[in-house]
């Protein structure tokens, strides 16, 4: 029989990293399920998941994380799915330097620290796959959403040179583009925006009672084009089992017009869709 193949994941306390976490497990995966907070790692553990402790933000936390890796499988990771994320929103002009250094510290820094410890293991091993978890606001900017862009986009030209730089090894980098899913990114992001942005000072104080609703009220406006997480963990199994990946997997159809849109529209175009968005 041969042996199950092993992943990582990041950001499974909820959303898409909690579906692929359980998706991938029934499909026969071992699957190392990490969260930040130890309270999420037990509740996992609970169900039946391996799980232990990984926080991006903190360099040390990702070391002890695949040091925990290496001891559990001796060394072998198959896959990494680099998926934890927030968001921090605001208008652009109201964001604090800090606010925008600690979100890149990590939906950045964090992805590109853990991926580069764990290219070791898979180059060794002969392969492997690395999967950093993307989204459409890595192809197209949306406004009150500049800081999670700007990760986004960053992490979409890590990831091409990457992949190029790693030619010949087998280890393939992929990005999965995700869309509108239904998760709770807008709850989990309100404590970052009531820490970083003085709304009530800005000049554009009325327009913030908008945002205000979308993020303490997200029923108010559901996405039309939404799906649930389920939907990302089917293109990551593609992603994941596929003998020849693709470098890029979109989700949502707002993904794959996003795509079809920065390859053929000019910029200004994009820009009045954006702004009908």
């Amino acid at each position: 029989m041969s042996q199950a193949r092993t992943i990582l994941i990041t950001g499974c306390s909820s959303g898409i990293g909690y579906d692929a976490a359980h998706g991938l497990k029934a499909r026969g995966w071992r699957v190392l399920a990490t969260c930040r907070k130890a309270e999420d790692c037990a509740r996992l553990a609970a169900e039946g998941l391996e799980s232990f402790a990984l926080d991006y933000a903190d360099e040390t936390s990702v070391a002890a994380a695949v040091e925990e890796v290496m001891t559990r499988t001796g060394g072998r990771l198959d896959a990494l799915y680099n998926n934890g994320a927030f968001a921090c929103p605001g208008l652009l002009e109201d964001l604090p330097r800090g606010a925008l250094r600690e979100i890149f510290e990590t939906n950045l820094f964090g992805y590109h620290d853990l991926t580069r410890r764990v290219i070791p293991l898979m180059r060794a091993q002969g392969g492997g796959r690395i999967v950093n978890c993307s989204s459409v606001l890595g192809l197209v900017g949306l406004e009150w959403r500049g800081a999670y862009v700007a990760t986004k986009f960053a992490m979409e030209g890590l990831s091409d040179v990457l992949r190029v730089e790693l030619r010949g090894t087998a280890i393939h980098v992929i990005l999965l583009e995700p869309g509108p899913i239904g998760t709770r990114i807008r709850e989990n992001a309100i404590p970052h925006f009531e820490r970083w942005i003085d709304w009530q000072g800005s000049a554009r104080r009325a327009d913030y009672e908008r945002l205000r609703n979308r993020l303490y009220h997200p029923s108010a406006r559901k996405d039309r084009f939404e799906l649930p997480a389920s939907a990302v963990t089917a293109v990551l199994a593609r992603a994941l089992e596929a003998p020849r990946p693709k470098p890029r997997y979109a989700v949502t159809l707002p993904t794959h017009a996003a795509a079809w849109a920065r390859r053929l529209l000019p910029t200004r175009a994009i820009d009045w869709l954006i702004g009908t968005h």
